[in-house]
């Protein structure tokens, strides 16, 4: 009896258990794991529709879920989202290319340097505290009301989840890689450009994507204060003209858009780590 209770003691649990090669293999998942998403969602909807139905709230109010999808609808066949959509899109990418140069350079000196990082860091998280939104008026005086705002705002939002990231990252990379390093008498550039920035790659990307995250829920909200045209224009549009199923069909493409630039996102980091092993 003893025997069988130590044998059972020492059997690996299923997250440990490791190939022949060495792997570590990784837990059984169902496949239609995918489908535990969507009951949310759907009792939402569905609440929703009989808010609509049943008189809960005025269509004026809350429109219901058929009448948004067709106005949906009718916006993307006649082009309105679309041509709202590129120049939103413009917009947000240019501010996050911005922001991800400078939170890329900025962030890699605070994690090489100690002495930078000494006196750049505190007064760059004081920099960071303030939101978005507290930079408008300020910017508004300086640059105007023009794109330039709106690309300072974005680049803004990108900016501090990239320094982060990127400094964080760096910091993080274990001493016994540049040990490891050092006996093989790499160079200042080598260990840079085999050792640091490879190993800090997975918690930058990171800050890449909340950079891409930020910069367009900031891009949104840009829109919405201070532009005459773009997808954040279109909810102000709806809302003056007490169109609530202009406003929830712009908030759906929003959502959309912001879903699909995520996924994007993660498969591209899937695709720049794939050197990792399994469960690393």
């Amino acid at each position: 009896m003893s025997s069988s209770l130590g044998a059972t003691a020492s059997l690996p649990s299923p997250a440990s258990v490791t190939s022949a090669q060495g792997v570590t293999a990784r837990p059984w998942r169902p496949p239609l794991q995918w489908l535990w998403a969507w009951p949310f969602p759907l009792a939402v909807l569905l609440l929703w529709h009989l808010s609509s139905v049943w008189g809960w709230a005025p269509e004026q109010v809350l429109p219901p879920p058929a009448q948004v999808f067709r106005t949906f609808a009718d916006m993307v066949a006649s082009g309105e989202i679309w041509a709202n959509l590129q120049i939103s899109l413009v917009r947000v990418f240019t501010g996050f290319g911005i922001g991800l140069l400078g939170g890329l350079v900025l962030g890699s000196v605070m994690g090489l340097l100690p002495t930078a990082r000494d006196y750049l860091y505190p007064l760059f998280k004081a920099f960071a505290q303030v939101p978005v939104i507290g930079w408008l008026p300020l910017l508004m005086l300086l640059v105007g009301i023009d794109e330039a705002l709106k690309f300072l705002l974005i680049a803004k939002a990108t900016l501090v989840p990239v320094t982060l990231n990127t400094c964080q990252g760096i910091q993080g990379v274990p001493n016994r890689f540049i040990e490891v390093a050092k006996v093989y008498g790499f160079t200042r550039r080598q260990m840079l450009t085999r050792v640091v920035f490879p190993a800090a790659t997975a918690p930058i990307w990171n800050g890449v994507r909340y950079g891409l995250t930020h910069a367009w829920l900031a891009l949104v909200v840009v829109e919405l204060l201070a532009s005459s045209e773009g997808i954040g224009f279109l909810i102000v549009y709806g809302r003056q003209l007490f169109q609530l199923d202009v406003v929830l069909a712009s908030v759906l493409a929003v959502g959309i858009v912001g879903l699909a630039i995520d996924k994007l996102l993660s498969l591209a980091e899937a695709w720049l780590l794939r050197w990792r092993k399994p469960g690393l």
